[in-house]
């Protein structure tokens, strides 16, 4: 014969799915969507719905199964980090995710309430499903969360990547010439990836001659103007000839009051003239 926790786990497993689209139903009568938004998400619908199956049944099988906590949590954490994941892909807000857990409590005591009021449990038997329920919802939270921000990070990583990638655009105009248009701030991690990719480049394109037009810069501080020169040297020592374009007042302070001025460097006003200066 089932105990208590037994007992209103068993109940749980056989009414997952309604307590499932229950919670569902009251969940999505609070989220404001557009015509567009409605569409999309009734294709996902039915997953999202298997979600919350999934999650009920957890709970059941911990108290039907007495699944010892170690079990429990390991199943309530795989849970958690895959659907944070999931909800992050979907582009909905951690705040809006986790609102759902105060619907999975809500719910989840409101089912057991009614069982045990007409089984007419003790309070120790209602302590006991309390110690199973309570911790798993608040691991949920926790590694969802975590997922979540995981997710967030790998995607800004991933994003910040691509910029760096984009941020070097050497465009070759000539078998031999190449020129590097910079645009915006240059800060000491751009800067680094300036040095790397426009070596690379350069040899991949096999040139010997490359216009950096900084017109398009807006700031350059005294370290990230040493790094452009240690650039510069580096092409040289590969045999490219380098032209600097588009220096900003400002910019051209920088290099005054850095006392940096190589010696194969060539300035010119602006890229007409250093193209000119390639027969270009």
């Amino acid at each position: 014969m089932s105990n208590g926790p037994q007992l209103i786990g068993e109940l749980i497993l056989q009414h997952k799915y309604s307590i499932a689209q229950e919670i569902h139903d009251e969940r999505m009568a609070h989220v404001s969507m557009t015509i567009a938004q409605k569409a999309d998400f009734q294709k996902i619908e039915p997953h999202v719905i298997d979600t919350r199956v999934n999650f009920i049944q957890i709970f059941g099988e911990s108290l039907a199964k007495q699944l010892d906590s170690r079990t429990s949590s390991k199943k309530i954490k795989k849970w958690a980090e895959e659907n944070g994941s999931y909800f992050f892909s979907l582009g909905a807000d951690l705040d809006e995710s986790l609102k759902d857990t105060s619907f999975y409590r809500d719910y989840l005591w409101k089912f057991i309430r009614d069982h045990s009021i007409r089984n007419q449990f003790s309070a120790d038997t209602i302590f006991k499903i309390r110690a199973v329920i309570d911790p798993l919802l608040d691991t949920a939270v926790y590694h969802f969360g975590h997922s979540y921000v995981t997710s967030l990070q790998q995607s800004l990583e991933s994003a910040r990547t691509s910029y760096l990638a984009l941020s070097v655009p050497v465009v070759p105009l000539g078998p031999s010439t190449g020129i590097l248009p910079l645009l915006g701030a240059i800060d000491a991690e751009r800067a680094h990836y300036l040095m790397q990719e426009t070596l690379s480049q350069a040899e991949k394109l096999h040139l010997d001659h490359l216009v950096i037009d900084l017109s398009g810069v807006s700031t350059i501080d005294t370290m990230v103007a040493n790094q452009l020169f240690r650039i510069i040297e580096s092409l040289d020592l590969i045999g490219v000839e380098t032209i600097i374009t588009g220096i900003r007042p400002e910019i051209s302070h920088t290099m005054v009051s850095l006392g940096l001025k190589p010696k194969h460097l060539k300035v010119k006003g602006n890229l007409q003239q250093a193209l000119k200066e390639f027969n270009f």
